[in-house]
């Protein structure tokens, strides 16, 4: 197991899916969590890790609103004097058919995962800089490469992240800090507990390892971007996606 110890992690959007998968590989490593989610559930994750051993906790944090991404970097810079690792992992999904999606719907995706990489890594990326160290990841996904219908605001976003990601880790490199990105491909979360079991199997037919992805997985894909065994690792986007889409 790759060792996080005596390392600070933010993990946004952290609630619940693929952030509470990142979470709990981050405190099984030994990392310090700040769980970030603009949902209250957040506060039952955390006391859910820190009961199995985790160093945990949570922060009510919408990370589309810099003076609360601010706050909350202030609170733990006091108490931890560092923040190590920032995962931009907050989403949310808007879909439908592009002549019917309404403006507020392309903003609020627009806005919540693309936007706010702006405000959040602004506010940690001076932390790491002084510390001459950092590990700046974020949230992309197999649509951003692939399209999805009904999904041109959400595409439009995560394939920004890779571009975001591209163009950083030209400025932070120097400083010991690297970006990176993660594009999951189908991943278990409540969506696809929902769907059609036969919507799951035909889902599961187009990736070569012949399964569904989990929380986990991705955790541990996030986890060895966040390790310093990967300091030369830097501006890429990691497709984990079972082998669902060529790269």
């Amino acid at each position: 197991m790759i060792s996080l110890e005596g390392q600070v992690a933010i993990i946004t959007g952290g609630a619940q899916g693929i952030g509470e998968g990142i979470c709990k590989v981050f405190c099984e490593a030994g990392a310090t969590v700040a769980l970030w989610d603009v949902r209250d559930s957040g506060a039952e994750t955390a006391s859910k890790i820190k009961a199995e051993g985790g160093k945990i906790f949570f922060q009510k944090v919408d990370v589309t609103n810099r003076k609360l991404v601010d706050a909350a970097v202030g609170e733990i810079i006091q108490q931890h004097s560092k923040i190590d690792i920032l995962i931009n992992n907050a989403g949310v999904l808007r879909d439908k058919s592009f002549l019917k999606m309404t403006q507020e719907e392309w903003d609020t995706v627009i806005n919540v995962n693309l936007s706010s990489l702006f405000t959040t890594t602004q506010a940690v990326l001076p932390h790491m800089r002084e510390a001459r160290y950092g590990r700046i990841i974020s949230a992309s996904s197999i649509n951003g490469f692939a399209g999805a219908f009904g999904q041109t605001n959400y595409s439009a976003t995560k394939a920004g992240v890779a571009g975001f990601t591209r163009a950083l880790c030209r400025e932070v490199g120097r400083y010991g800090i690297t970006a990176n990105a993660v594009a999951p491909g189908f991943v278990e979360s409540e969506m696809t507990a929902s769907m059609p079991d036969e919507v799951v199997k035909a889902g599961i037919a187009m990736i070569p390892v012949a399964r569904i992805g989990t929380p986990e997985d991705m955790g541990y894909a996030y986890l060895y971007l966040a390790s310093k065994q990967a300091g030369f690792i830097n501006g890429i986007t990691l497709h984990a996606n079972g082998g669902a889409m060529p790269m």
